[in-house]
């Protein structure tokens, strides 16, 4: 009788499974941020021509801009991130259609896991609790690096009551749910299938922190954001692996981001 082990399949080569997994991780980095590019090079262009055409300036000519007014300027940047997270989401959901076929809510996590997951009921109590664990978090951290996210945060007087609603959606609403579509959503389905439940939280949070990392030349810490972020996003990151669903990671960071906006926008409307 010819022995078991010669009915199993040959082992990749150690060098081969190296070079596979690698090119793993090069993949699930460069997915999130091939369609974060996408998807702003997309806004920009879609707010710039649409404005244009709507001002009357030829979006297409080389010849002198004219100077659009402040309130425009404005308008066009909150209009450009909230279509940013739609197309984002869009291009998400393709993309998953396409790798998972008729299984693509269950690669998102959209719909109920085939493996029975243990129920979330302490989610309730979580997002109770979180504002403080957060913000204590954020003002702790700020303080460590000689920040200040806490005070002096004004909203922009050129923001009209409708662009004012709009930016206020893509905060708590938008941004929420495209970014958990990409991060604990499609990356977490692809990260899952080559690194174990503690590797795919942590890769997906220190992604969602990198993503968030400021390039504005005049910020006093590129890494600022991203360290208030890392509680945020393991936090996420578990839920995910926890609940096997998408939703509770989309409840609690559209809370979070409401909290902390209400912590720093709070004082100034109150007086």
């Amino acid at each position: 009788m010819p022995p078991a082990a010669a009915d199993a399949r040959p082992s990749k080569p150690p060098l081969a499974a190296g070079l596979s997994w690698f090119g793993r991780v090069l993949l699930l980095i460069a997915v999130p941020l091939a369609i974060l590019l996408l998807a702003s090079g997309l806004a920009i262009l879609i707010v710039r021509v649409g404005g244009d055409l709507r001002l009357g300036i030829d979006p297409f000519t080389n010849a002198a801009r004219p100077r659009l007014p402040l309130s425009e300027v404005t308008g066009r940047g909150v209009m450009m991130d909230a279509l940013r997270q739609v197309l984002m989401a869009g291009l998400v959901i393709g993309l998953a259609a396409w790798a998972g076929g008729g299984a693509w809510r269950q690669r998102l996590g959209l719909a109920r896991p085939l493996e029975p997951r243990l129920p979330m009921r302490r989610l309730w109590l979580l997002l109770p609790l979180w504002p403080m664990i957060h913000i204590a978090w954020v003002t702790t951290t700020a303080a460590a690096l000689h920040m200040n996210f806490g005070s002096g945060v004004r909203l922009s007087p050129f923001l009209n009551p409708t662009m004012l609603g709009l930016w206020f959606a893509f905060v708590v609403v938008l941004a929420p749910v495209a970014e958990e579509l990409l991060l604990r959503g499609e990356t977490f389905a692809r990260a899952s299938a080559f690194l174990g439940p503690a590797g795919t939280i942590v890769a997906t949070a220190l992604l969602f922190c990198l993503a968030h990392v400021s390039l504005d030349p005049g910020a006093k810490s590129a890494l600022a954001r991203p360290l208030t972020l890392l509680p945020l996003a393991l936090t996420l990151g578990w839920l995910r692996w926890r609940t096997g669903r998408l939703w509770p990671c989309i409840l609690l960071h559209g809370w979070s981001n409401f909290c902390l906006l209400a912590y720093q926008l709070g004082p100034s409307l109150l007086r």
